[in-house]
This record gives C-alpha cells, structure tokens and sequence, in this order.
C-alpha cells in the first residue's frame, strides 16, 4: 500500500453539467503558519464509468455518494502540485491514473525525476493522448517547471477543467483558516477570473504557452480552486491574459 493522506472535511456533490459533478474540499499545509484553503475534485460520468479529475479524498459518506454516480475507472491529474489523493483511489478502485508528465513529490522540491516520485501514473498525458472522456483533449503548457495541463471539453459551448493555472477565488470559502484568509489575500490568490499566481511565479511558463489557452473557444471554467465560471469564462480571462 502507499502511504496516503486522511480525508479532509468536503462539502457534498454539486452537479454543474449533465453527467458533470464537483466537490468542495479541505487541504491543509503544514508549517510555521499552517494554511487551510479550499481544492475542488471534478467528476465525469461516461455512461455509468467515473472520471475523477484533480482527485479529492473523500469520507464514507461522500464515497456513498460518489458510487451512487457510478463505478470510479479514472484519475486524471493536471497539475504537479496536486495528486496527494491519487493513490488512494488507485489502491481502493484500481482506477487508471492519467497524469501531466511529473513525478508524484512531497514538499516542494519538485525538481526530482519521475522514478523517484512516492507513486506512478499509469500513463502520462501530452497533445496527442486519447483521453478516456468522449470529445476531450488535453492542453499542456509544456514550458513550466512545474509541469501543468488543462482539460478541454467539446460540449455545452466548450468548458475548461484546470489545476493551479486558471482560478476563480473571488473570496474565501469556508474552507480557509484565518492564517490562509490574511496570507492568500496578500499574495494575490483572492481575485476573480485569476492566473495562479505562485504558479505563475514559479513555473515560468513561456507567455505564448499560456495564450494558447484563449485559442479556444470556452464559455465554462472549472477550477480546481475557486468557483466555476458559468458562462462567458474565456471573455472573463481575458484580462488576466492581456496582463502578461
């Protein structure tokens, strides 16, 4: 067994699509001044088959509610920060993990190679990959250190899926600590229609990298922190972008 995390306290399913669903949750970070904040899990239902993206550990009662979904056959990670919880459901479902191209690290020394990473994906994604969600395809901001990709769907007008690079924190939720409400305003994470800003700082993706994002044509955002953006997110982002 890997080692794995506990559940943090969630909120319950929300559904935001036909056969689109999200959960709210609790991560916490360890430290001089330890930060609680809010993450968010994405689930797709592909017949009666479960699509977990940017995978949240849930409690007993909130696995009751994801297996009256379906059956769990899919982890797809996006971001190299996030994926504390894809072995969990690796181990407990022998769901497939599909992952952006870095390794599974603690801490933030993320410049260790794939093999000595806590956990492996069973597959890695780029450009090209046949992604187990009809009409999908991924985004892969190749130029960041961290490694970061986004999830496109061809449906309901277009709609983004995203890890640390697009976020929608117009204020905390009540997921966050004091310390998390005072630091996280004062870094810039608690603004609207928002380009991650550690992200941003430390991964140092190419701009043109990024404004491939606005190549396409979405009218849905949803994040894995914040909330999601229904209607008009591309026209929304714009400003985030003409800001680069």
């Amino acid at each position: 067994m890997t080692e794995q995390t506990h559940a943090f306290p969630h909120g319950n399913f929300k559904k935001v699509f036909k056969d689109i669903y999200l959960v709210s949750g609790e991560m916490s970070i360890k430290g001089r001044l330890p930060l609680s904040f809010s993450r968010n899990m994405t689930v797709i239902r592909e017949n009666n088959d479960l699509v977990l993206i940017n995978s949240v550990r849930l409690n007993d009662s909130g696995l009751a509610e994801l297996k009256a979904l379906g059956t769990v056959k899919h982890v797809i990670r996006l971001a190299e920060f996030h994926g504390i919880d894809d072995a969990f459901y690796k181990e407990r479902y022998g769901a497939k993990v599909w992952s952006v191209n870095a390794p599974y690290f603690k801490g933030v020394d993320f410049n260790i190679d794939i093999q000595s990473g806590y956990f492996q994906a069973d597959c890695f994604i780029d450009d090209s990959t046949a992604l187990p969600i009809n009409g999908s395809k991924a985004i892969c901001i190749n130029s960041s250190n961290p490694k970061e990709l986004l999830l496109f769907l061809e449906r309901e007008g277009g709609i983004l899926i995203s890890g640390d690079a697009l976020q929608n924190w117009a204020k905390p939720d009540q997921f966050f600590n004091l310390p998390a409400k005072i630091m996280m305003r004062l870094m810039g994470f608690i603004k609207p229609y928002n380009i991650g800003p550690a992200w941003l700082k430390h991964a140092r993706p190419e701009t043109s990298d990024l404004k491939q994002i606005i190549d396409f044509r979405f009218e849905h955002l949803i994040p894995a922190h914040g909330n999601p953006v229904i209607g008009n997110a591309k026209e929304k982002f714009l400003p985030a972008f003409s800001r680069l």
